[in-house]
């Protein structure tokens, strides 16, 4: 349902919460590796990111990547909407373009339902949630070298 950059968006934001803090800044290639992700790629991501300010770039010998908003304020649905934008949720679940509650696909009904669930999913769950769950080991992340 979303795109591999949104994905990506979601593990370097999960990473860098989790690694970063308290003015600590995550290198790029320290994501790229733990999660096996093309450098260049993934600065892409991380830069569109930087310009929606749910990350701040910190240049230097020091520098990297930390959080521009505190993780308890974005929700997933946020990051996924600045990445593959909100418009995934009026689709159809086949790809016809002329699906509506008028005029239905085979699926559109059950699938709608499975969106509007999806849907709320991700606006209910923050990104520090997810990493409280982490942290108290009622999920896992699995970082290659975390």
């Amino acid at each position: 349902m979303f795109s591999r950059s949104c994905h990506y968006a979601l593990q370097a934001v999960l990473y860098i919460t989790l690694h970063g803090g308290k003015g600590k800044a995550v290198k790029i290639k320290d994501i790229s590796e733990s999660q096996d992700i093309p450098v260049h790629f993934l600065g892409k991501i991380l830069q569109i990111l930087v310009k929606h300010k749910v990350l701040a770039s910190i240049k230097g010998p020091n520098g990297g990547f930390i959080m521009g908003v505190n993780s308890k304020d974005i929700s997933l649905f946020e990051i996924v909407g600045i990445i593959d934008g909100h418009d995934i949720f009026d689709q159809c679940g086949i790809g016809f373009k002329s699906c509506s509650d008028e005029h239905p696909c085979p699926v559109h009904n059950e699938f709608k339902d499975v969106k509007a669930k999806i849907k709320t999913l991700l606006e209910s769950k923050t990104i520090a949630e997810l990493c409280e769950d982490v942290k108290n080991g009622k999920s896992v992340v699995s970082f290659a070298q975390a």
